[in-house]
């Protein structure tokens, strides 16, 4: 049975990850350190997998991880919160281009690791000048996060061809789903739930970006690694969707989902009055005609049909809104 290793298992998109390995047959192996994942969302797989839970920050080879014969590593172990990343720009450092190189080196020096897929973002392209934004646009992020992104980017790219392990970059737009807990919709939501009168919005409303639902990006990850393994070599791909949907339409749905009528505040923080805090990208499409058309993959939901199924999922996960706001 081929073994796989997950890092960051118990976050939101490595515990769906898991569940859909778990599924399909594979011995997987989950390392999270827990500071934002939640082992309640392995619950479906806790008893099929083994979790180790350990720091990727130190360069150890936690419970034997990367000794045990991992086939494959899908890097997922970040720090999620993009905001954070402008005032705490060390916490992303450590926790995402360290733990990132750590990761690598182990893999390089146990020598039984063919592949490794690297959860990257739609944050490295920075404010794209091309609209939507191919793999080939100039890399440059306007915050911590995105650069600490392309730092991991480059040293996937530079392990792979220095020591021969297949390397799949994969350029994440925002992906949302059940059991999240960052973001525009999780965030909306809890403000909601602490005062159900007031909505305060950060940005003028007008951003614009692109949404993935998680089983299509389960399905993307999975097709773009199965193709590395069959083809071999090092690739990029943006996995994203056709369209995008603006703040202001997000605020609607989340508002319809949670059944209250709030007063909404906007609040921008950046010179040109529009984004909601300092390395907030504006608009976000990606292209995705790369991965469609060499793996074969497409999204089976829009981005609007992404946030209603997530902004009803998560009030009722949460426990927003009137009775009777989520039938």
């Amino acid at each position: 049975m081929t073994k796989l290793l997950v890092t960051g298992g118990a976050g939101f998109i490595g515990s769906f990850l898991a569940e859909r390995l778990v599924e399909e047959g594979f011995d997987v192996l989950i390392i999270d350190n827990l500071s934002s994942g939640e082992l309640s969302r392995l619950r479906n797989v806790i008893d099929r997998v083994k979790f180790i839970k350990d720091d990727l920050k130190n360069l150890s080879d936690p419970g034997g991880a990367f000794r045990g014969g991992v086939d494959t590593v899908f890097h997922l172990a970040a720090n999620p919160e993009v905001r954070i990343s402008v005032t705490e720009p060390r916490t992303h450092f450590d926790e995402n281009v360290v733990t990132t190189f750590n990761v690598l080196e182990l893999s390089r020096k146990y020598g039984g690791v063919k592949n490794i897929v690297y959860a990257s973002s739609s944050t490295v392209y920075g404010d794209a000048k091309i609209i939507p934004t191919p793999e080939d646009h100039p890399i440059q992020p306007i915050s911590v996060y995105g650069a600490a992104k392309a730092a991991g980017e480059i040293m996937c790219g530079t392990y792979a061809r220095l020591y021969g392990i297949n390397c799949v970059v994969l350029r994440y737009a925002n992906i949302v789903g059940p059991r999240l807990r960052h973001g525009i919709i999780y965030d909306l939501l809890m403000k909601l739930k602490k005062n159900p009168g007031e909505l305060e919005v950060l940005g003028d409303g007008t951003q614009e970006k692109s949404y993935l639902y998680i089983t299509d990006t389960i399905d993307a990850t999975l097709k773009a690694w199965e193709y590395a393994v069959k083809n071999g070599g090092a690739y990029t791909y943006n996995v994203g969707n056709w369209d995008s949907i603006s703040v202001r339409d997000i605020v609607s749905i989340v508002i319809k989902a949670s059944g209250f009528n709030p007063r909404i505040n906007y609040k921008p923080a950046t010179p040109d009055g529009r984004g909601g805090w300092p390395g907030d990208v504006k608009r976000m499409l990606l292209s995705i005609d790369k991965i469609v058309r060499e793996v074969g993959w497409r999204p089976s939901m829009s981005s609007r049909e992404a946030i209603e199924l997530t902004a009803k999922s998560l009030a009722e996960e949460l426990g927003v809104g009137n009775e009777g706001a989520h039938s």
